[in-house]
């Protein structure tokens, strides 16, 4: 009987709509101890957190609760796997410094070893590495960190912030809607900047020098209206090619001279 890769019994387990008792049996049947010892070394790791649980069943919990999406699921599971390495017992408390980025190392070595192609494991250790920066947000992002954030996540952005919602296991419910409120916040300045920055980027479809050319005009304030003049037109009508520009431009010069 052929041996079912790793990777399509995990996949089975983290594509079901509740992969709870999946994982949980992934765990306890000794499987997880054979090809992902990561995950059952997170049974006894207390999260000073999440005090109501242990590290395990916190990783369980966020996997089954974020959206049923593959990747997702992935960076779920192997969200705090770094935790373990990099535990440390500082001012009476526990930490877990970088354990995101060493995290993200674990994740790199270990999801080819389960069969995982490398797209994946790049896309999936990304999201690892990158979970913990949102929860820096609440100490005042100014908006080149929100760029910055945005950028850093780029295609996988949206997968990044479905992972920071579902990293909420708190009983408290002001806490989730905190956590909530505040991932709404910064989505909705995400979207805020880049269409700013979209209206920025967008130009008309003859510059400056052409406008200057076809008019027989002298650089000056008339050149920065006829261009704010081109870009409404483009923004209405779209692009509609130099020679429908010129006429355009030559009727709207008319206008200015009455």
């Amino acid at each position: 009987m052929t041996e079912i890769n790793p990777s399509e019994r995990l996949n089975a387990v983290l594509t079901e709509e509740d992969p709870t008792e999946g994982l949980w049996q992934l765990v306890d049947c000794g499987w997880a101890d054979e090809y992902l010892p990561e995950l059952p070394a997170l049974r006894l790791e207390q999260d000073p957190i999440h005090r109501h649980k242990d590290v395990l069943t916190h990783t369980i919990v966020v996997t089954s609760q974020s959206p049923p999406r593959l990747r997702v699921r992935l960076a779920a599971l192997f969200h705090d796997v770094g935790k373990p390495r990099t535990r440390s017992y500082e001012h009476g408390g526990v930490t877990f410094r970088h354990h995101e980025a060493v995290g993200a190392r674990m994740t790199r070595k270990r999801m080819p070893k389960l069969g995982y192609q490398k797209d994946m494991t790049s896309d999936v250790s990304q999201l690892v590495f990158l979970s913990g920066r949102f929860k820096r947000y609440t100490e005042g992002w100014n908006d080149s960190a929100v760029r910055r954030y945005a950028r850093d996540g780029g295609a996988l952005l949206g997968d990044l912030n479905d992972l920071v919602r579902s990293d909420c296991t708190s009983r408290n419910p002001r806490r989730v809607a905190a956590l909530h409120g505040a991932l709404d916040d910064l989505e909705r300045r995400i979207a805020e900047l880049a269409r700013e920055e979209a209206i920025k980027a967008e130009r008309p479809e003859i510059d400056g020098d052409r406008v200057i050319a076809h008019l027989g005009i002298e650089p000056g304030p008339v050149v920065g209206q006829a261009l704010k003049f081109l870009l409404e037109l483009k923004r209405a009508e779209g692009d509609l090619g130099e020679s429908v520009v010129l006429q355009r431009l030559d009727n709207w010069w008319l206008e200015q001279q009455k």
